[in-house]
């Protein structure tokens, strides 16, 4: 019994050299720790035998299995430790492989869109009025799946209002396509934090527009023809309103909106009647050399 801690001794010496190898390799410790445990149990048990003959040899086992018993939890702990860590960077994997696969398929996306956008663009052109008014509405759902084209769409359609003009009925069925799908992708005037867009109607030939309702950031109409009937009533332009030199020879509806910029209204010409009822000009205005055939309702500073 008194060699039982040399024993011991070896066979911890034997764990660690055989530890150290397993653990460069990368492979299982298990077999170490076992080796290691059963040798501190033969050291310390044995030891205490040496060192006090007198000790019960249960309480040297006992002691003995307490040391072994130790190394095998150490080892329990370390392995725990060890599928945690691995769980965690299988969760990065996992993550990163997720991140990718986003992004490709956010960028096929985007090349999908601008295939579209490229090819609504070339119909623009085509002659056929059907297929223009096709063009238009391809141009309006990419708007509404991606809300980065919005302004751009909106600027392709105002684009498309300020071509030339000759009245031709095939040629009106589209420009009320192109004035229907920009106030149908515009906000409405009730969605508070909407993203705000700006409208440049410079030269536009505008018949039955409807803005009513909705909510701009700048609405430029410099040079307008307004004919018929135009509603710009009930809405919220958050930036300037420019109707420079513009004409109305139909009826003009502006009454009950809100101006929060410059409201320009410089040798405008209205041939019919106009309403401002209770629109609000919170900025600068100007009616400079405007001319009303009718008196304009619910503007007193006009003239």
């Amino acid at each position: 019994m008194r060699f039982l801690w040399i024993v011991g001794a070896v066979v911890v010496v034997v764990a660690l050299v055989a530890l150290l190898r397993k653990h460069q390799r990368r492979e299982s410790l298990l077999v170490p720790s076992i080796l290691g445990s059963l040798g501190l149990f033969l050291l310390v048990g044995g030891f205490l035998l040496v060192v006090d003959p007198g000790t019960p040899k249960s309480e040297a086992i006992k002691t003995g299995g307490l040391a072994g018993g130790a190394v095998i939890a150490l080892y329990a702990l370390w392995l725990n430790d060890r599928r945690r860590r691995t769980d965690e960077a299988r969760q990065v994997i996992e993550k990163d492989r997720q991140l990718l696969e986003d992004q490709r398929a956010e960028h096929d996306r985007s090349r999908v869109a601008d295939e579209r956008f490229a090819r609504a663009i070339e119909l623009l052109g085509h002659e056929t009025t059907q297929v223009r008014v096709g063009a238009m509405h391809a141009l309006a759902g990419l708007a509404r799946s991606r809300a980065e084209y919005t302004q751009t769409v909106l600027d392709i359609l105002c684009a498309y209002l300020r071509r030339p003009y000759a009245q031709d009925e095939a040629e009106l069925e589209v420009r009320l396509t192109s004035q229907r799908l920009i106030a149908e992708l515009l906000p409405h005037v009730s969605d508070e934090g909407a993203p705000l867009y700006d409208l440049n109607l410079t030269k536009a030939h505008l018949e039955y527009f409807d803005l009513s309702y909705r909510q701009v950031g700048d609405l430029v109409a410099r040079v307008a023809r307004l004919v018929e009937s135009n509603a710009f009533h009930h809405m919220k332009i958050h930036g300037d309103l420019y109707l420079t030199e513009a004409t109305s020879s139909g009826r003009f509806f502006m009454h009950h909106s809100e101006i929060s910029g410059r409201a320009w209204f410089s040798r405008f010409k209205a041939e019919d009647v106009a309403v401002f009822t209770g629109t609000k000009f919170l900025g600068e205005t100007k009616f400079d050399r405007s001319s009303w055939a009718k008196e304009p309702e619910g503007l007193e500073c006009a003239g």
